[in-house]
């Protein structure tokens, strides 16, 4: 799958996009057509503003947005919708992705974001170990992140290590555990020195990204490619932790800011993921 977002998007070609996502300047498009145009003008009128209420507001409608576009698109697949049908709605998705990506990639690099600013962790001298492995044997297309754990804070939990809600779902685990990738894909990011401590970012073929933070050690690269429940990295407390555990972030973009549920996200991909210690 190639690259879907870029810089931003001159004024006239959102236009042009606007106006297909709409089906037109009839008036005849659905109000939720019209919805998500009036935010992906939002968007690109938004000065990139680290923190504040507006610039979060912002993000949340446009992760809301291109959720619903992805479910959309899911319905009219599963319900054998003409290619244009589905073309069409997936170009809407693509338009609300584009729009987040660069309100919160700008966000990202004025605030200081390593996976904005240093993806690659060198500038940071990550704790990197020896490059892992795929597994020998062929795993499920999709797995959990951890082979033995118990769930702690889930998504959007509120608590006082938190500026507003919990973005993840924290896996209880030993220093030292395995951390497993969920999924191929590529590796966007191996970064460390903020909150998340050191952290792995990988982009997967359906154009989602997860994050694995607090690890102690990095076992993968930048630009790497890895297989389902390959190794990649070890469990640990780095960053703004009281103990060790993994946080793991299901999201649009690599950026804070576009994070979804990551347990019915998993669920989507068959992947059932217990309360209690665990066996994926």
């Amino acid at each position: 799958m190639g690259r879907e977002h870029h810089a931003r998007l001159p004024r006239t070609r959102t236009r042009a996009r606007l106006r297909t996502a709409t089906g037109g300047t009839t008036g005849a498009a659905p109000l939720a057509l019209l919805l998500l145009a009036f935010l992906l003008l939002a968007l690109a009128a938004v000065p990139a503003r680290a923190g504040g209420d507006g610039f979060r507001k912002e993000a949340s409608r446009a992760v809301r947005a291109h959720e619903r576009a992805r479910a959309q698109v899911d319905r009219l697949r599963e319900s054998d919708a003409s290619p244009t049908e589905v073309k069409d709605a997936e170009r809407r998705r693509r338009a609300v992705r584009a729009g987040l990506w660069d309100l919160l990639w700008t966000t990202g690099r004025s605030s200081g974001d390593p996976v904005a600013v240093d993806p690659s962790g060198r500038d940071s001298r990550c704790p990197f170990g020896d490059r892992s492995r795929p597994p020998e044997r062929r795993a499920r297309p999709w797995t959990a992140p951890a082979r033995r754990y118990w769930l702690s804070a889930g998504y959007a939990a509120k608590g006082s290590r938190w500026a507003h809600r919990h973005t993840g779902q924290d896996f209880a685990v030993d220093s030292g555990t395995p951390v497993y990738a969920v999924g191929s894909g590529t590796v966007r990011a191996t970064t460390c020195g903020d909150g998340f401590g050191n952290q792995v970012v990988i982009r997967h073929r359906d154009g989602y990204f997860t994050q694995y933070a607090h690890l102690s050690r990095i076992d993968v690269r930048k630009g790497g490619h890895v297989r389902a429940g390959q190794r990649i990295g070890l469990s640990g407390a780095t960053g703004n932790v009281t103990g060790p555990h993994l946080h793991f972030e299901v999201r649009i973009t690599p950026y804070v800011g576009s994070a979804v549920a990551p347990l019915p996200w998993l669920r989507r991909k068959a992947v059932q993921v217990a309360g209690a210690s665990a066996m994926p």
